[in-house]
């Protein structure tokens, strides 16, 4: 019966899992499953209707910086779009030979730094979406190809980053100071990258893709008149940097995006950071002429809160209501039950513990509600049932908010009906609407999240962890597991 009940708890991931698989949006989705979360809660767990509303407004509210921060986030993307900004860094991408075979690796590079500055992955995407999938447009690039360079390039400061959102909470669930976090997995965080950068060069080559500079005004006098109709319809403002582009802007409109960056540096927080690029493109599109008067702006402003809130938002918030509910079941607690019982030692322990975030990840759909649900989880297996010294028991700590982030972010890349594809696709479909992207698009060629995933995960099983500088795991007698009866996370003898 205890088995069924387990079941039960679970089957809300697979439904929600088939409804995406059949091709449902997840505006329809995440609210089906989430009413057959609650319905699950009530009848087997006997959970109140006022219980489970309230799970589900507590997890909503943890979200809600994020909430701002992607709102703000589409404001930037269109400001960047329409002031200059875009236009500039493409003319001087083209002005330095870039080509349809090195725009997906200036991608990644390019928004990997960005991604570090701001802390945040979303806010970089939307940021460098509308620039290099134009820039590709331009140069004869692969657009699934660089969709992807941009997507994980984005995720890349979002697993590292000192002003990371991730970063700090799964540093803090796992009780190890962030900066040791970050140097823990610092030189695998670098190996990944260098990787990521060679995979999408080589891959531009396999393809074939052009090795010309691209002209940008040969490249847009080539675009139909029927797709300058759709894009004036769907996207106004990509047709402003279209033109920008051929025209030519000032250089000095690329000073926002630096802004940005050396707020970022200097530690400012996410959204700081992004009103400050804001504005900047406010004041020098202003000197420029490419902003012609304040109530213009504001409605660039507009076009990018209600772009954030017609459809993003309201999905976010549905998949923090099934992740909400899936809390108040503690429905992967029988996860963890499984791994103290099938780890034969710590190795194969924290192996299971990276899996355990990974499938958290995929069953909530969300990498904060992965961090805040399976992070508690994973640091109870490891106290309860590992033995060492506090220096080493310390390293598995960090193992853990490693696993937590990089197999949260990253892992989100490479799951179909994960919120982070949605916004992606959002954005990417709102800038470019000559493609019709799908979440495959962004999966099949995100060298970076591929890597990543699959790297810390054969690493730590493996031992080949101890070739990566300070990412090496303890090895026994220095960890072993406790001879004694062993607890399981519900507290209660094996």
């Amino acid at each position: 019966m205890n088995r069924v009940t387990e079941l039960l708890k679970l089957s809300p991931v697979a439904v929600l899992a088939m409804l995406m698989f059949m091709g449902y949006d997840a505006l329809i989705a995440a609210p089906i499953a989430t009413i057959y979360a609650a319905l699950v809660a009530g009848f087997v767990e006997r959970k109140k209707v006022n219980d489970i509303i309230e799970a589900v407004i507590n997890n909503a509210k943890e979200m809600q910086v994020a909430f701002f921060i992607l709102m703000v986030a589409y404001a930037m993307a269109e400001v960047f779009m329409s002031t200059g900004v875009g236009a500039s860094i493409i003319n001087l991408a083209l002005n330095v030979g870039l080509t349809g075979r090195t725009v997906a690796v200036v991608g990644i590079v390019v928004t990997s730094i960005l991604s570090i500055a701001t802390g945040t992955s979303w806010g970089t995407f939307a940021a460098c979406a509308p620039i290099f999938l134009w820039l590709n447009h331009i140069v004869g690039g692969n657009v699934a190809l660089t969709v992807g360079a941009i997507a994980g390039g984005a995720c890349f400061g979002d697993n590292i980053g000192l002003i990371s959102d991730t970063t700090i909470v799964s540093s803090g669930i796992q009780k190890v100071e962030v900066i040791k976090r970050i140097r823990h997995q610092g030189y695998w965080s670098g190996l990944v990258l260098i990787l990521g950068i060679v995979s999408f060069y080589l891959a531009g080559v396999i393809m074939g893709l052009p090795t010309t500079t691209g002209d940008a005004a040969t490249a847009i006098g080539q675009i139909p008149e029927e797709v300058w109709t759709v894009l004036a319809e769907k996207r106004e403002s990509a047709v402003t940097l279209l033109n920008q582009v051929k025209t030519g802007v000032p250089s000095y409109m690329i000073i926002p995006l630096v802004l940005v960056l050396i707020a970022a540096f200097k530690g400012l927080t996410t959204l700081l950071c992004l009103f400050i690029g804001i504005f900047a493109a406010y004041v020098l599109g202003m000197v420029a002429g490419t902003v012609e008067n304040t109530g213009t702006f504001l409605n660039l402003l507009y076009s990018g809160f209600e772009g954030a809130g017609s459809w993003v938002i309201v999905m976010m918030m549905w998949v923090a209501a099934f992740g909400g509910i899936m809390k108040l079941m503690d429905a992967f607690r029988p996860l963890s039950n499984v791994v103290v019982t099938v780890s034969k030692n710590v190795r194969q322990l924290m192996f299971c513990n990276g899996l355990l975030s990974i499938l958290g990840n995929a069953g909530l759909a969300d990498e904060m509600a992965q961090i805040v649900t399976m992070g508690p989880i994973i640091r109870e297996i490891v106290e309860k049932n590992v033995e060492g010294s506090p220096e080493d028991i310390e390293v598995l700590r960090l193992r853990n908010a490693t696993f937590s982030d990089a197999l949260g972010v990253f892992g989100s890349q490479l799951i179909p009906w994960h919120v982070y594809i949605g916004f992606y696709l959002g954005i990417a479909q709102a800038v470019y609407p000559l493609y019709k992207f799908g979440a495959i698009d962004i999966i099949k060629f995100n060298f970076l999240a591929l890597i990543a995933v699959s790297s810390i995960l054969i690493a730590t099983l493996t031992g080949l962890d101890r070739f990566i500088p300070r990412f090496g795991l303890p090895s026994e007698p220095s960890v072993r597991l406790k001879k004694a009866p062993i607890e399981n996370y519900a507290g209660e003898k094996a």
